[in-house]
């Protein structure tokens, strides 16, 4: 249960692949899933660039359904939070799974860890909380 403060997700990057790079999403300091971005490598987008950024819901014109939404990310637009196994799955976006296999470079079981990941932004917009995203790299990431 939360206390009205807002919800605070952390992405911490701590795989780096030619394809991708694999993080650990903690949601109020619990672990709660696995992430897999675009590597520079690998897109010509990249992975977002570290920082605090709001999160919203909001409808996507690409998926046509509600999504997290990552507001105000320099040099990017439409960056949402979705489910994905694969950088093939992803444009510049952050996708989520509960497992990592095939040598760091594929999610598993991504629409469960979506869809739980999901409920906790929309319940604590519902309350009118602030959900907002650290993203750093694992030599980066803060103590709490």
């Amino acid at each position: 249960m939360r206390k009205g403060e807002g919800v605070k997700l952390k992405l911490v990057r701590t795989r780096f692949k030619k394809e991708c790079i694999i993080g650990e999403l903690y949601v109020d300091d619990e672990f709660e899933c696995y992430t897999l971005e675009d590597s520079p490598e690998g897109s010509p987008k990249g992975p977002v660039p570290p920082g605090t950024y709001k999160v919203v819901i909001d409808v996507s014109d690409r998926f046509k359904r509600l999504m997290p939404h990552i507001l105000d990310v320099p040099g990017f637009a439409g960056i949402r939070i979705h489910k994905g196994n694969t950088a093939a799955d992803t444009t510049g976006c952050i996708l989520v799974g509960e497992g990592v296999i095939y040598d760091n470079t594929a999610l598993t079981q991504s629409k469960v860890a979506f869809d739980f990941l999901f409920g906790e932004i929309a319940d604590a917009i519902l309350h009118k909380e602030d959900v907002e995203i650290e993203i750093v790299s694992e030599g980066e990431a803060k103590t709490a």
